[in-house]
Order: C-alpha cells, then sequence, then structure tokens
C-alpha cells in the first residue's frame, strides 16, 4: 500500500488543514483499544479528548443508535421527540433543580456560544473569564477563551470580555467590584484540560459562586471536558458543592456522538425566549438516544468505579521516575514530567501501541474511556513508564 492509498496519505488531499496530517488512520475499535489501517492496536489513553465515555463498540450505545436512526432519524427543533424530552430531564434530575432548563446543541463551543449570549440577555456588558481557560472556538467562545495565541488571527472578538488569574479570587473580587453593576457573568472550567489538566484551588468555586450572589452575577461553569462522570463525580463542580445558574457540557455526554448541553436554573433559566437562539440540530433524536444510555449508565457505583479506577491510576504513574507530579480527578489526570518532552512521548507512544496527548510541553494528559479495565490500565501503564524512562 502506498501513501496515497493510507487513510493518513489521503488525509491532505481530501480535507481542510486545520489539524496537519494525522499520525494514525484508525478503523475499529474495542473497549479502550483502538486498532489502525495496518492491524495494529493502541490503548486509548485519550478517548477522543474525554470523549468515548463508554469506550469504542459499546452494544448498547450501537443498539440505541440503530433503533433510532431506524425510527426517526431528525426532526428539527419545531417539534418534540421522546429522545431529548428524556435526555433533558435526566440532565435536570442531576443538577437537582426541578426548575431548571436545557438547550441542546452539537458541541462545547456551541454550548458555550449559548453561555455568552445569556450573559448578554441580562443586559449587563462584562463577562470574566480565566486566564488559559478554554472554552471552544466560535467567536463567542473564542473571546472568552483565554489563550491569546488562538485568539489572534481572529481579532476583532466580541468585546466585553476581561480575564483573571485563574483561582486567585482576591483579584477577581477586585475586578468585579471595579463596575459589579455591569458584570453579567464569571466563567470558568473545574479543571482546566487544554492547558494541562489543572484543577481549581480548593474552595475556589464556591467563593466565586459566592460573590456572583452578591452581586447578581451569572456563575457559567463550563463541565464541557470535566462533566459526564469524568472525574468521578457526575459535575466537577459538585466537589465544590455549588450550584452555578449555567452548566455547559459535552464531549461525554454523547459517548462518541455530537451533542452539547446549556443547563441554566435560577436567575439564567428564564433568559431564552422564543426566537433568541436556535439551532437546526441540537436535541437530534439519535444523538439523545446515545446520551439517554450515558446518562442511564452513570450510576453511583459506575462513578465510583471511575475515581478507584483514577486514583489507581495516579497512583501508578506518580511512581515512574521522570514524573514529577499528576493532578487532576477521576480518569481527567494531568502527567508533569521533569523535562519538556511531552510532545515526543506522545510520538514514542504510538511505537509502544498507545495514545497519549500533550497540552503542553511537559505535560501528558490521560483521559482514557470510563470504561477501561483493569487489564488495560495495567498495561497502559507498562507502555507509559517504558516512554517516559526513554525520554527523561
Amino acid at each position: 500500500m502506498n501513501a496515497q492509498e493510507t487513510l493518513t496519505g489521503r488525509w491532505s488531499e481530501t480535507l481542510a488543514n486545520t489539524y496537519g496530517q494525522p499520525p494514525l488512520g484508525l478503523v475499529s475499535g474495542e473497549g479502550a483499544t483502538l486498532t489502525d489501517e495496518n492491524g495494529k492496536t493502541y490503548i486509548d489513553l485519550l478517548a477522543g479528548i474525554a470523549v468515548t465515555s463508554l469506550g469504542y463498540g459499546n452494544a448498547e450505545v450501537a443498539d440505541a443508535v440503530a433503533k433510532q436512526s431506524r425510527t426517526l432519524v431528525h426532526t428539527s427543533n419545531l417539534f418534540a421527540t421522546q429522545p431529548v424530552l428524556d435526555a433533558g430531564a435526566k440532565l435536570i434530575e442531576r443538577v437537582g433543580d426541578s426548575e431548571a432548563r436545557v438547550f441542546f446543541c452539537n458541541s462545547g463551543s456551541e454550548a458555550n456560544e449559548a453561555a455568552f449570549k445569556l450573559a448578554r440577555l441580562t443586559g449587563r456588558r462584562r463577562i470574566l473569564a480565566a486566564h488559559h481557560g478554554f472554552h471552544g472556538r466560535t467567536m463567542g467562545s473564542l473571546a472568552m477563551t483565554g489563550q491569546p495565541d488562538k485568539q489572534k488571527a481572529f481579532r476583532p472578538l466580541p468585546s466585553g470580555v476581561e480575564f483573571y488569574p485563574y483561582g486567585d479570587i482576591d483579584y477577581l473580587r477586585q475586578l468585579v467590584e471595579q463596575d459589579a453593576a455591569d458584570t453579567a457573568a464569571i466563567i470558568f472550567e473545574p479543571i482546566q484540560g487544554e492547558t494541562g489538566v489543572i484543577p481549581a484551588p480548593a474552595g475556589f468555586m464556591r467563593a466565586v459562586s459566592e460573590l456572583c450572589d452578591e452581586h447578581g452575577i451569572l456563575l457559567i461553569v463550563d463541565e464541557v471536558q470535566a462533566g459526564a462522570g469524568r472525574t468521578g463525580q457526575f459535575f466537577a463542580h459538585e466537589f465544590d458543592g455549588i450550584s452555578p445558574d449555567v452548566i455547559t457540557m459535552a464531549k461525554g455526554l454523547g459517548a462518541g456522538l455530537p451533542i452539547g448541553a446549556t443547563i441554566t436554573r435560577g436567575r439564567a433559566k428564564d433568559l431564552f425566549q422564543p426566537g433568541s437562539h436556535g439551532t437546526t440540530f441540537g436535541g437530534n433524536p439519535v444523538a439523545c438516544a446515545a446520551a439517554n444510555v450515558v446518562l442511564d449508565a452513570l450510576d453511583q457505583e459506575f462513578l465510583n468505579e471511575v475515581s478507584a479506577k483514577g486514583e489507581y491510576l495516579a497512583q501508578q504513574v506518580k511512581e515512574i521516575p521522570g514524573v514529577s507530579e499528576v493532578r487532576g480527578r477521576g480518569l481527567m489526570l494531568g502527567v508533569v514530567l521533569n523535562a519538556p518532552v511531552a510532545r515526543e512521548a506522545v510520538k514514542r507512544g504510538f511505537a509502544q501501541g498507545i495514545i497519549l496527548n500533550a497540552p503542553s510541553e511537559n505535560v501528558l494528559r490521560l483521559t482514557p474511556p470510563l470504561i477501561i479495565s483493569q487489564q488495560e490500565i495495567d498495561a497502559a501503564l507498562e507502555k507509559l513508564r517504558t516512554v517516559v524512562e526513554e525520554l527523561v
């Protein structure tokens, strides 16, 4: 097979150069293991960037999607369907507020775009977002993303966004008090995933929640990556026991199918009115069928297993020479290396049969499918040890 006949070789002839040429062409998967076009297998510690929560080839997801595809594949939001109503009800139950409401869309960027527009509907102008945070690549979500390198080519961005150091409640309080009456929302991730898996400091989320309550500001928590059971709780903000006005989520919610959600409660729940926002594919019955399987699967026993697997994985990785720190929660971990070799580690991981990700020069991100088995974890640990010891 020559290069032009491989999946990776054909990529540049067909697709926009948004990502560069992929390193692998994948054809199938089972559990937490993927197979490429040459038959080589890989233990996946990335899960499509925290997306394939129930793993590959999940029979319940496949059956639900196939059944819904044969029954009713799309209607738009001009009509009601059972899967979207079921998924919405289950998310409201997870929030624990029967007055909460759900807007379904197709991605995390769209969920945060909706949150941006909700903030505008308060009549206030300012949105305060964290340095180094990541909320998406549409113009509104990008405006709230505290990473100038991702923004600079697309300026001018929507105005009104100001940034604060992640975790610095004193700085944030001073920023709010500069013009509290015109501050619409504060947004943060419970764990900054794209920056290197950095959890919010203890007590920070609660302090921000209290600040928002004090000044009538919307609290928006971006659970796109950390939500849907990834940390061992359904929502990562539950660790601080807060009740955000707006929760955005996507990724693991659909077990691989594109779906996002913006959940509103309290002062945010009635801001959207007919005609103020929308999306043709949001709440698609097939995507919602997959989401319903995920929402049913993530019971307390399942979440406890995620926590236990995450604790085991973190402890074992800490013992690898060359690893200085492991941070995060559950199966959302950042492995801090003693040298800036993370991107090279990703490349060598392919040779070992392991899929890794490097959000920064010295950090490897581990976000495997939540159903990863003990056997797969142990095999992956041996491969990871070999990779790190070769480089550090």
